[in-house]
């Protein structure tokens, strides 16, 4: 019995020496720091001073956003170049709200920015970029700015973006850009088919980069791969409306990091203006696109189903007459099916100076909407590659 008894007593006392272990990693309310949920107060300050807090944390800290609507009324620049945790935990329950009138961010190019940071997590949550006013503007003709991404991520490392919700973004939803190992998971993307710009996820000079579960609706690419991105793991996508997913473009600069290792599986593609896309200049450069897989795909009413287009040149400027000096090689299509708005459901417009080789298709089946139910066909420029299973239209191979 008092043997018993010891050991309870050392059960007790380790379980009273270890609590405070447990729950010392603190939790900064952006409220604790000065933060209204009207909407109409600029909480910029106060969310800056919370990242300070968690920053100066020795243990893992969380930045919490309870409910309500929280004006973030310029650049947040997140900076983790002093920054001495590297495990933030960013919780959102509410909104987080930008200006309406697109002047307030100036030239800032950014909303929402993290750099050089490590381990930051955000999870749940809204962002409402407002950005109606700039579409509009730029839709008119008129001169106008660029406008700010919404969540910007530059040279950092183990980032995880999860359960979170970006609406109408004036220019990208999220940026990726020199980062390595970043999760985007469980996301919802969402403005106007017809809002310019506002690419859903742009991914470059990044590595170990997945992006899962997510559905993204917008005005441009729903995702776009940009120079320099590897190792790129999309799965579970639906996309629409929207330009589908792009690697490109591609050899602007005649010194440029080629893209490589990208595997895009199980995704759904509706009513786009593409689904799956590698697109380059018409103009000299070192580039590289390889090593890429697209599985498992499903085509709903799209203008392009399949298409590489080395010929870019829009408005005929700064690359007429030229040829794509990018290199695209192995690049696999595998089960894709579905329906094409336009009889060409195969588009491979190569480079006629370095043409396209290695393309194998695998199990296709794509067939026109067109009430009159023509044949879909498949165009073939530069091309090389190779067919296996059934593949519907035709391959040029």
């Amino acid at each position: 019995m008092a043997y018993t008894k010891a050991i309870l007593i050392l059960i007790l006392t380790l379980f009273c020496y270890s609590s405070p272990s447990l729950s010392a990693n603190p939790t900064y309310n952006v409220q604790s720091f000065g933060a209204k949920p009207d909407g109409k107060s600029d909480c910029t300050k106060a969310f800056l001073s919370a990242w300070g807090a968690a920053c100066a944390a020795t243990a893992p800290a969380t930045i919490y956003v309870p409910k309500g609507r929280f004006l973030l009324g310029s650049n947040v620049y997140l900076s983790g170049k002093l920054c001495k945790n590297t495990a933030i935990t960013i919780r959102i329950d509410g909104t987080l709200v930008a200006p309406s009138d697109y002047n307030a961010l100036g030239k800032t190019e950014h909303w929402l920015q993290f750099e050089r940071v490590t381990g930051v997590s955000i999870y749940g949550g809204t962002l409402d970029g407002q950005g109606a006013q700039l579409w509009a503007c730029k839709n008119s003709g008129k001169s106008c700015p660029k406008g700010a991404t919404s969540l910007a991520f530059y040279n950092s490392n183990n980032i995880v973006v999860s359960g979170l919700s970006s609406l109408n973004s004036q220019m990208f939803h999220i940026l990726v850009d020199g980062c390595h190992n970043a999760k985007l998971i469980n996301l919802q993307i969402s403005a106007p088919g017809n809002s310019p710009n506002t690419d859903g996820i742009h991914v470059q000079q990044s590595s170990g980069v997945t992006i899962m579960n997510s559905h993204v609706a917008t005005g441009d690419d729903c995702v776009s791969i940009g120079p320099g991105a590897s190792n790129l793991w999309i799965e579970n996508l639906a996309c629409g409306p929207g330009h589908g997913i792009s690697i490109g473009s591609l050899g602007w600069d005649m010194q440029e990091a080629g893209v490589q290792n990208v595997t895009v599986k199980t995704a759904t593609f509706s009513g786009t203006e593409n689904g799956v896309r590698v697109k380059t200049w018409a103009r000299p450069s070192n580039g590289f696109v390889r090593d890429v897989l697209f599985q498992h795909v499903s085509m709903i009413n799209v203008q392009n189903p399949i298409i590489i287009d080395q010929n870019y040149c829009p408005d005929h400027q700064n690359c007429p007459n030229q040829s794509s000096g990018v290199r695209v090689s192995q690049v696999t299509y595998k089960n894709i099916k579905g329906t094409s708005s336009t009889q060409a459901a195969m588009t491979f417009r190569c480079s006629s100076s370095n043409p396209c080789s290695g393309i194998k298709l695998q199990d296709i089946k794509l067939t026109y909407v067109n009430t009159l139910r023509r044949p879909t066909v498949a165009y073939c420029q530069n091309a090389r590659g190779s067919s296996s299973g059934s593949v519907y239209p035709r391959s040029c191979w």
